[in-house]
This record gives structure tokens, sequence and C-alpha cells, in this order.
């Protein structure tokens, strides 16, 4: 796939001067800085060195105190409690956190997640007769709750209360709850608005350690699970997310709990980091509840000892490893139906097959973004509905599509980039029909052609220790403060190109500039520019650096992300 490479613009030279003298740095550092809306000393000291003022007062959030108030009550008279989550990382976490905090205060807690096949997304009527049939008279609902009006009413009718903490953004009404933590409210004028339902739990517990006059300390070590689900969650990891990832990087480094640390054996690095979340805690994490069921995935997190962490964490890589085959057998048949539909110039991917694997389709939405770059949905049979899962591309708000077409939906729930949705079977075609009118009026072909965003231009002379030491504390990287992407021209490969891996699908170079290299640099999955790079003519990279570790001895290398000839 080709894509569209998009030079950020250049950032105001004076105030790029003015910071580089104040902070003792480069021009280059101090434009990167700039970027990203650092201007001044006392921000760029927030930005390099995150402290715990950062974290918001938790009762600036509408309804906090409202919560604190029925869990104290909650506490102090052992009243039953639900700690109820959603099957994903981010709800399983939240699960792990509030009833691990709860239990050193409290004996009677108990938790749930829906089963992704009989219940669904979200909390569920067979939920909350759970709880009643158990004598629970309040659930705590995280990463979920914040659309669940007729739950919420059901609940409140058999003498349970809720307290919903959630991220995602509410419909028109919402529940009828003691209390609806949700940043996103219109109502709510919490400072921060991305945090993750891991970080509304978060703010919960941090409220009641506060309402008990005790300092955040104590609450610390909660961190690992918070950084986690912001990670997998793909929460923009700005503001007081990026403290919060900042110290639950610390404890991951330093002393993660059980579950944590048996799911990284095996991971070579000396630190872990948002990649390492993204691409080894996260999809692990996940499979439990897309293969079997996510209550596996909180006694994994909430296991206190290593040895029963790591037989979960084997049960898991197991249920992982069969979960990447179902995905690879569903993106397979997902891209053929598109082919015979003859659906491959459409603005939208819309299929469907009633025996696909529930569990997987958000992942083959995402895997078929990669070969036809437009939003997608991928439906599934689930009892008498049809359910999805919706995933997006760059510019273009999912949950507003949806929206506009809910009158065709059961019900959906999400955010602009992630969602999911309940159909009944006749409204298929016309809901594909609808969707596809709509993203072809918001899209134009040139916004369906993926884009590599370039931070600067630079010479490969540019690239010192000194800058690569000031890169890493940037860290940690993510949405809203990514990876600085540079450009390079003209460069050529000094004649070491190969393909390497398994399958030759990657590509090693050396590359030269005006006398500076040979720098080592790795392209992943970009083995078919063997030939391009090899006419050693001149080429232009997109790249950001790195460094190899290879048997003791650590060198950089650019990573490259894109490649095209001059």
């Amino acid at each position: 796939m080709v894509n569209r490479w998009v030079l950020k613009p250049e950032p105001d030279p004076d105030i790029t001067k003015a910071l580089a003298a104040e902070l003792g740095v480069d021009k280059l550092i101090a434009g990167l800085l700039v970027q990203r809306n650092i201007k001044t000393f006392d921000q760029a000291r927030t930005f390099f060195r995150p402290t715990l003022s950062h974290f918001h007062d938790p009762f600036l959030m509408k309804d906090m105190d409202l919560a604190v108030d029925r869990l104290e009550h909650a506490i102090s008279t052992q009243e039953r409690i639900l700690v109820y989550g959603d099957y994903d990382v981010d709800g399983t976490t939240s699960v792990a956190l509030m009833a691990g905090y709860l239990k050193t205060r409290t004996e009677p807690v108990a938790t749930y997640i829906p089963d992704r096949y009989m219940e669904g997304y979200g909390l569920s009527f067979q939920g909350i007769d759970f709880a009643h049939d158990n004598g629970i008279s309040l659930i705590v609902a995280l990463d979920c709750g914040v659309k669940a009006v007729d739950q919420a009413k059901y609940a409140k009718d058999k003498g349970i209360d809720i307290i919903v903490c959630d991220h995602h953004r509410p419909g028109l009404e919402l529940p009828d709850a003691v209390a609806v933590l949700d940043p996103k409210r219109e109502d709510c004028f919490y400072p921060y608005k991305e945090l993750c339902g891991c970080g509304v739990g978060f703010k919960l517990i941090q409220a009641l350690e506060e309402n008990r006059g005790l300092e955040i300390n104590d609450i610390l070590s909660y961190l690992d699970l918070v950084a986690t689900a912001i990670a997998a969650d793909i929460v923009p990891i700005t503001g007081e997310n990026r403290a919060l990832v900042y110290f639950g990087l610390q404890v991951l480094n330093s002393n993660p709990r059980p579950g944590l640390w048996a799911l990284l054996q095996g991971v070579n690095k000396d630190q872990i980091q948002v990649s390492e979340i993204v691409f080894r805690l996260a999809p692990r994490i996940n499979a439990a509840g897309r293969m079997e069921h996510g209550e596996l995935a909180v006694a994994l997190l909430t296991a206190s000892d290593k040895s029963k962490a790591l037989e979960l964490a084997a049960k898991i890589e197991e249920l992982n490893l069969e979960r990447r085959a179902t995905d690879q057998h569903t993106t397979e048949a997902a891209l053929h139906q598109i082919r015979e539909l003859g659906e491959e110039d459409r603005h939208s991917t819309v299929v469907y097959n009633a025996g696909w694997h529930k569990g997987v389709i958000g992942i083959v939405a995402s895997r078929l973004i990669e070969t036809y770059y437009r939003p997608t949905i991928v439906f599934t049979k689930s009892g008498d509905f049809l359910t999805a899962s919706a995933r997006t591309i760059a510019n273009f708000d999912l949950y507003d599509a949806l929206e506009a077409c809910s009158d065709c939906l059961v019900q959906f729930g999400g955010h602009t980039h992630a969602a999911g949705l309940t159909i009944k079977p006749s409204n298929y075609q016309e809901f594909k029909t609808r969707f596809e009118d709509y993203v072809a009026s918001s899209l134009s072909r040139e916004m369906m052609v993926p884009e590599v965003y370039l931070d600067m231009p630079i010479q490969l002379s540019d690239i010192s220790p000194k800058m690569v030491r000031i890169l890493k504390q940037f860290a940690p990287f993510g949405p809203g403060n990514e990876t600085p992407i540079f450009l390079s021209y003209p460069v050529r490969d000094s004649g070491y190109a190969r393909n390497v891996g398994d399958t030759g699908d990657h590509l090693k170079m050396a590359v030269l500039q005006d006398g500076t290299g040979p720098i080592d640099a790795i392209a992943f999955r970009q083995g078919s520019a063997l030939e391009c790079v090899r006419g050693k003519g001149p080429l232009q990279l997109a790249y950001s650096l790195d460094e190899n570790t290879w048997q003791g001895k650590t060198r950089l290398q650019l990573l490259v992300r894109d490649l095209k000839s001059l």
C-alpha cells in the first residue's frame, strides 16, 4: 500500500530559538518540543519530569462525592459489592484494580465479567440477576455503563445501586445510577477528558484514599494496571495520562504484580516501555475474553503469587496462539468475500459471516484496514442478532457515523476510533448501504490513502548520542506524543541491503549520506523494496531512531517507516 507523506508544519523559529537557549538543547530538539505545544521552560519540565502533583484532584469529577459516600457506606456496613467490567484489557484491568483495592478494606467483594458470546458488551441483565441472586446491593461498573439506561432501571427495581466508572461518550440520557463518573459527560468539568476506564477507576480509589486522609503513595502499586489499560486502549498519552503511564512504567519495571510479571517472561528488554504493553501484554490479556472468558484475565491480574500467575499465563498463552490462528483464517475469508462481491473500490468495508468467531472480529477489522484503508465493520451472528466490531482510519469519526445510522441499530457504543454494534439481521443490507453513503459523503479519496506524518527533515550527520539520549526522555510515546519520525534525503544503501526474517519479509540496510555512515537501518514488512534499494540510486527515508542490542552490544539503527526513490 502506497503511503502519503505529510510533513508537519515547521515550528515557529523564534519560539524554537528561545526554548533551545532556555533549555540548553539544540534547535532540532527544541523544534520537536514546540511541535508538541511545549514552548516554555515550565512546560518542558512538566513534560520531561512528571510528578505526582500532575494527578488532578479526583473530586473535580462530577458525582465523585456521591460515589465515595456510597462506597464508604457499603464498606462500613459490610455490604456485598460486585465489581463489574468489560472483557477487554481496559475492563479486566479495571476490575482487578477496583476489586484489589476494595478487598483491602472490606471482605464481601465479588467480580463479574460478562460473557462475550452470551451477554455481549457492557452492563448486562444477566449480570444484574447474578448480583440479585447473590444478595449484592451495590455494583461498581467499570469501562461500561454510561449508556446502560434500561439496565440501571432494572437494577433499581431489584434494589441494587450502581456506580458507573466509564470513559465512553454518553448517550442523550444518563442511567439512573447513584453516581456516573465519566469525564466525557457534558456537565463534567474534570480538567482531563481522555482517561480510560481503568483511569476513572483509579481516580475513584484516589478519592477514597483522600477521603480517609491518606496520601496517594499507598495506591501507586495499582498504576501498572492503569498504564497497561491506557496503552492498550489507545487513548492519548498526554496530560494526566502521561503522568499515569510514567509512574505505571516505573511499577512495571521495578515491582509488577505477579500476573503482569508472568506475561513479561521472555521479554528481552532492560526497560519495559509502552511498546511491550501494546505488543506483549495487551494481546494476551485480551485473548482470555476473546477465546474463553475474561474472568481468566482477572484471575491472572489478581494472582497473589508467581507460581499461580505462571500457570494462568501459560493457559492464556495457549489461548493467544489459538486467537492468532483464528484471526488469520477469518481475515483471509473476509478478504475473499470483499473480492468475491467486487467491493474493493468502496469507501467502506462491511462484511458478515454467521460462523466467524466473535472474539476476533475486532482484530480482523484492523487487519482489513491494512489492506483496504477505509472504515471497516465486521459482523457475525450472535443469538437472534448480528453483532459487529468497527475500526476506523485517521480523520474519520466512527462514533458519529454510527450515530447517523442509529435508526438501523439495536445498540452501539464506543468512541471515535473503535466501536461495537448490534443489529437485526433484516437490517444488515440497509445498514451497509447507509454506512457506505455516509462514509462516501465524508471522505475524499485522498483521505483514504494512509498517511505517514513526518516531524522534520534532518541530515544523518545531525544524529548524535546526545540527541538519542534526549529523545528517549520524550517517552512514554503514544497517541498525542508519537515517536518522532524524521525525513532524510538523498541517502543511498552501502551495498549491504538484504532480506531478513523467516520468510524474507523485512529489509536490512546500511545507509550513507554525504560521507556520514554507514548507519544500520531495518524496514519491517518492506522486504519487497529490496530491488529499489539495491539499485543504489538516491532514496528518501522516513524513520525513527532506535537502538538494537545484539550479543551484549548496543548500536544505533534507523527504524524505517517508509522509503521512496528520488
